[in-house]
């Protein structure tokens, strides 16, 4: 039991001092070849703290473990947009960019919305079983192939040449190692993290579902919260919100993708409020971003989706 809370409390240690570094370096790519900083944090820093859910899917795939792959997913997105988007707006309003209100969240809305459309073949087309079969999981490599290809010739970003006061510039070797030495802080900290929990777990008697619901989701989502927040303190909140935004498209599109290649990933019934609320998440923020004035999710708003989080959990540990 002691080591599993050293374990839990040693991870998120080593994730903060891992996001310090990867947000440095990410920041001094972006300053040294005039790459926009929502890129850096739709690529490099979204899918390096996505990989913590990646290793742990494909495990959960290869060892037929479909409940957690799949709460795994669900967990961590809706972590990252419910509550990391509502604690980073506490802490400073988000403006958000053009290309981030008219490709990336609905991009993201779309993601969450094909779970139910390709997982529920028993409403859509009469199959006999709800699930994520290996042509669902063909569609997904898709949609992120186009995802990808949009990122990096799809946006029209003007990008002015210019360097903060207070930021020097940064040794090529220096930024690689500070990009290298945070995702390794990032990994092998979440990775801790989540051991911890999930043998804590485990010793309590919890299903897979509630495991990677509860311990598993949230807790590979740790990096990515700790990023955005250390992002958004430092001013970036282009790489905060593109970190967000970015890690839920990678982890359906690519990792859930992927995981139903390796493995057919039955819809069982206690997952059903987990995709609707995954859905309802990635909807508010479409709605928020396209209607509201100045395009900048507010601190009420942020409340809210932390409001929302803590009602949803409370709801399925109640339900589960």
């Amino acid at each position: 039991m002691f080591l599993d809370i050293f374990l839990f409390f040693f991870g998120i240690v080593l994730a903060i001092l891992g996001a310090n570094f990867l947000v440095d370096g990410a920041s001094a790519i972006a300053r040294k070849f005039h790459v926009p900083p929502l890129i850096i944090g739709m690529t490099i820093i979204a899918f390096g703290t996505s990989l913590p859910e990646f290793v742990v899917n494909v495990f959960a795939s290869v060892q037929h473990q479909t409940d957690l792959a799949i709460s795994n997913i669900l967990g961590s997105n809706i972590f990252n947009l419910l509550l990391i988007l509502g604690v980073c707006t506490l802490i400073k309003p988000l403006s958000l960019s053009s290309n981030v209100r008219k490709k990336d969240v609905p991009m993201n809305f779309l993601a969450a919305l094909f779970i139910a459309v390709c997982g529920y073949k028993l409403f859509f087309d009469g199959l006999p079983q709800n699930e994520l079969q290996f042509s669902d999981g063909l569609i997904f490599l898709l949609l992120f192939g186009v995802f990808l290809y949009y990122t990096f010739f799809g946006l029209k970003i003007k990008t002015e040449p210019q360097k903060e006061e207070n930021e020097k510039e940064s040794k090529p070797l220096k930024t690689t190692l500070y990009i290298i030495g945070g995702l390794v802080g990032l990994i092998v900290g979440g990775e801790m993290l989540v051991d911890g929990a999930k043998d804590f777990a485990t010793h309590s008697g919890m299903s897979d579902f509630l495991i990677g619901l509860f311990i598993v989701g949230p807790g590979t989502s740790i990096p990515e919260l700790v990023t955005s927040i250390i992002a958004v303190r430092k001013g970036k909140i282009d790489i905060a919100v593109g970190n967000v935004i970015g890690s839920n498209i990678f982890n359906i599109f690519f990792t859930l993708g992927l995981s139903a290649i390796i493995y057919k990933l039955p819809i069982i019934d206690e997952i059903t409020p987990g995709i609707l609320i995954n859905i309802f998440a990635a909807l508010a923020l479409l709605v928020i971003v396209l209607l509201r004035k100045g395009f900048k999710l507010s601190r009420m708003q942020g409340l809210l989706f932390i409001i929302i989080y803590v009602v949803y959990i409370v709801f399925s540990a109640i339900t589960g």
